[in-house]
C-alpha cells in the first residue's frame, strides 16, 4: 500500500515523534508506515485521517498488487 503521510506531515511541520504522539504510536510506527514497511489498522487509518482532516483513501492507495483480480475480465 503506498501512502502520502510523510508529505501531509512534512506539510504541517511534524517531525516523526510529534505525529506517534498526536496517533499515541512510536515514532518507528510512523515511520514504518512512512516507508510502507507496514500498513496501518483500520482504527489507525482512521486515527491518521481524521489529524490530516480527510478521508482514509486521500492518504492510502493500494498497489495494484492488492487489488482483487475479477475472474470474469481478468482485471
Amino acid at each position: 500500500m503506498r501512502n502520502h503521510l510523510r508529505a501531509l506531515r512534512d506539510r504541517r511541520g511534524w517531525t516523526q515523534a510529534a505525529l506517534a504522539d498526536r496517533l499515541d504510536v512510536s515514532r518507528q510506527t510512523v515511520n514504518a508506515l512512512e516507508t510502507g514497511r507496514y500498513d496501518p489498522s483500520l482504527p489507525l487509518a482512521f486515527r491518521i485521517a481524521r489529524i490530516f482532516d480527510c478521508a482514509i483513501e486521500d492518504i492510502f492507495e493500494p498497489d495494484d498488487a492488492d487489488l482483487p483480480v475479477d475472474s470474469s475480465t481478468g482485471r
